[in-house]
């Protein structure tokens, strides 16, 4: 019986987790701007792989009884690396924007809007005119 229930537990995060990533992969394909793309792989997929590796956990560790943290590691490194992925392209797309690249095709959700001119995004802040270089002086 403790069988059959962990085949059933393993069996429902590698289908869930199947989903997921086959539901971020077409959004990834079918979505038409950057912006809307970076959806796809940072949300969707991350989490569907992340549940396949916890189902390839369990197995072992269920059916197998065998404890190996490869998979624990994998899905560690894959949370912490896509949202830092995507944060950084989104970055460089709205600095491309800044500087004055065109914009992506209008998608779905209408025409990504200009960027703001006088206004920061994150870290990036254009050089002022008028503004003494600093010099280290020692």
């Amino acid at each position: 019986m403790i069988a059959l229930v962990a085949e059933i537990v393993v069996s429902l995060m590698i289908v869930a987790g199947a989903s997921f990533a086959l539901i971020g992969s077409w959004g990834l394909v079918r979505l038409p701007t950057l912006m809307e793309r970076l959806h796809g792989p940072t949300k969707a997929t991350t989490l569907g792989l992340g549940g396949m590796l916890v189902g390839s956990v369990l197995f072992f560790r269920l059916d197998q009884n065998l404890w190996s943290a490869h998979e624990l590691l994998i899905t560690l490194f894959l949370f912490i690396t896509a949202p830092i992925a995507a944060n950084m392209i989104a970055k460089v797309h709205l600095h491309s924007l800044r500087a004055g690249d065109p914009p992506d095709n209008a998608g779905p959700a209408g025409t990504p809007p200009p960027p703001p001119g006088a206004a920061d995004w994150a870290t990036y802040e254009a050089p002022h005119r008028d503004t003494p270089v600093a010099t280290s002086e020692t």
